[in-house]
C-alpha cells in the first residue's frame, strides 16, 4: 500500500507555469510507475502522462506533449509535473497515481492521491 499526496496547484494566468508535486509514503516508491491524470468539470478523468520506475521513460497525452514534463526523485519519494504554457483547457483537478505494472491505463492504477486544483484564467 502506498499513500500519495499532491501539492502545488493553484490559480495561474494563461501562458503561466505551475509545478505539481506528488509525495509518496508507505512503501518503496521506486517500485511504482507514476502517472498523472486530470479531471475537468463535467468530463471524465483523463491521462496526462506517466514515468517509469527509474525515470528513464516518460509518456504524455498529445494535448500536453511539449508543454508538460514529468520527473521523479526516488530519493525524495516524489514525482513532479512541470506544466508550462498553460491554457484554460488545462483547468482541472490533477491527480497522481501509482501502480507496480508497466501499463498506463487509468484503471490499472490502484493508488491515488486526493487531487489538487489547477485553474488557468484568461
Amino acid at each position: 500500500q502506498v499513500q500519495l499526496v499532491e501539492s502545488g496547484g493553484g490559480l495561474v494566468q494563461v501562458g503561466g507555469s505551475l509545478r505539481l508535486s506528488c509525495t509518496a509514503s508507505g512503501h518503496t516508491f521506486s517500485r511504482y510507475v507514476m502517472g498523472w491524470f486530470r479531471q475537468a468539470p463535467g468530463k471524465e478523468r483523463e491521462f496526462v502522462g506517466a514515468i517509469t520506475w527509474t525515470g528513464g521513460r516518460t509518456y504524455y497525452a498529445d494535448s500536453v506533449k511539449g508543454r508538460f514534463t514529468i520527473s521523479r526523485d526516488n530519493a525524495k519519494n516524489t514525482c513532479y509535473l512541470q506544466m508550462n504554457s498553460l491554457t484554460p483547457e488545462d483547468t482541472a483537478v490533477y491527480y497522481c497515481a501509482a501502480q507496480d505494472g508497466p501499463t498506463y491505463r487509468l484503471g490499472d492504477f490502484p493508488y491515488w492521491g486526493q487531487g489538487t486544483q489547477v485553474t488557468v484564467s484568461s
